[in-house]
């Protein structure tokens, strides 16, 4: 008859075998697996980078583009890029990060404070849930 016995939980006591298509098994199988993967949420992270001496007019611009993202209800990984010598003012670079983590306070939560990877101070900030509007 052109079928297959397969095993479909073999773990359980007595082991469950079916009589069936082994090919069209494996299809249906693999279409499950497609429709799980679409269905699961992406997250999306979107980066703000600031320079230790940034002004307060380019500070509220991209602080206006955080509030948009998290809005969206995308990440935002906010990170202060020293370059050259202007590693020795890492405390305004933290400073930074903090006063823009607690501008954003009500849209969104801190998920790690910042800290140095090399010649970036990273921050992320994830949105609260009722901050997304989908």
């Amino acid at each position: 008859m052109d079928l297959d016995l397969v095993e479909i939980s073999p773990n359980a006591d007595p082991p469950v075998c079916k009589i069936t298509d082994y090919q069209k098994f494996l299809y249906q199988q693999k279409r499950k697996q497609k429709e799980l993967k679409a269905k699961a949420v992406k997250v999306v992270v979107k980066e703000i980078r600031f320079g230790p001496n940034t002004d307060d007019h380019d500070y509220q611009f991209k602080l206006k583009h955080a509030e948009k993202f998290l809005n969206e209800g995308a990440k935002v990984k906010a990170f202060v890029f020293f370059k050259g010598r202007s590693i020795l003012f890492k405390d305004k670079g933290e400073i930074l990060l903090l006063r823009f983590a607690q501008d954003l306070e009500e849209l969104g939560k801190v998920e790690q404070l910042p800290k140095l990877e090399g010649k970036r101070m990273t921050m992320f900030i994830a949105p609260k849930a009722s901050a997304k509007k989908k």
